[in-house]
């Protein structure tokens, strides 16, 4: 008797859960995040999960990266780009919410070195070692990079020299381990070092870094939505200009 009573209760457990997990996969919000953003949309992310009680899934690469998976079925919410042309790409395969495509943050571009030694452009122009970028074909910071150095007419003398990251996160690595003396990186990644370290390269050596943000026509998750407002609210867009971007707005 006691036996059966127990399946009873086991069968009725099985049951609830079975109810429940739909409910608490709903309040997952899945984002593909492009590296540079990522430690600010995890900030930004805890915010919104004690606003409303859900849980945000970061996903960080390249926006190339990124753009494949989303191509291929990835099941993600909310796509950040660190561009406007994988969005317009997307948008293009009619994968994306119509008119939800619009621009979160403004990049900004920064030579960068852990050493003391007074950074300016001409220490690209004299410059004997490796240098670190991004890949250009899957990152936007590393495009930016690439016409940074065709604009000063570096391009050609640097290969065999430069040492490309995956991402922008991958490339920051290689200068912080003392891989690499200098790299070219986003701006954000580097707000915590002394002013000496690092100069800000001029926004018109490079094509503007115009991170769009799109919703994904595959998701049903109404927070997708939401977290797009969030993130596009004056409170969100003060915290991005503090962290190394020019908001959107």
């Amino acid at each position: 008797m006691q036996s059966k009573a127990l399946r009873i209760v086991l069968c009725g457990l099985a049951l609830l859960t079975t109810m429940l997990s739909p409910i608490a996969n709903a309040a997952n919000l899945r984002l593909a995040v492009a590296a540079n953003f990522k430690p600010v949309i995890d900030e930004l992310a805890k915010e919104f999960e004690q606003q409303h009680d859900s849980k945000v899934l970061v996903s960080s690469a390249s926006s190339g990266t990124l753009y494949n998976q989303i191509s291929n079925g990835a099941p993600f919410d909310l796509f950040l780009s660190a561009d406007a042309e994988r969005p317009a790409r997307l948008e293009q395969d009619d994968l994306i919410v119509p008119g939800s495509r619009e621009p979160y943050a403004y990049g900004r571009l920064v030579l960068w070195s852990t050493s003391d030694s007074p950074l300016s452009l001409k220490t690209l122009e004299e410059y004997k070692g490796r240098l670190a970028i991004a890949n250009p074909a899957l990152a936007p910071y590393g495009l930016a990079a690439q016409q940074t150095l065709e604009k000063m007419h570096l391009w050609q003398g640097y290969q065999g020299r430069l040492i490309q990251g995956a991402n922008i996160q991958q490339t920051w690595q290689f200068v912080v381990s003392g891989n690499v003396s200098l790299g070219l990186v986003a701006k954000s990644q580097v707000m915590d070092q002394p002013e000496s370290h690092l100069l800000e390269i001029p926004e018109d050596y490079y094509a503007p870094i115009r991170q769009e943000l799109v919703l994904l026509k595959r998701s049903k998750q109404p927070l997708a939505k939401i977290f797009r407002d969030f993130l596009l609210s004056d409170t969100s867009q003060a915290y991005i200009a503090n962290h190394g971007y020019r908001p959107a707005k």
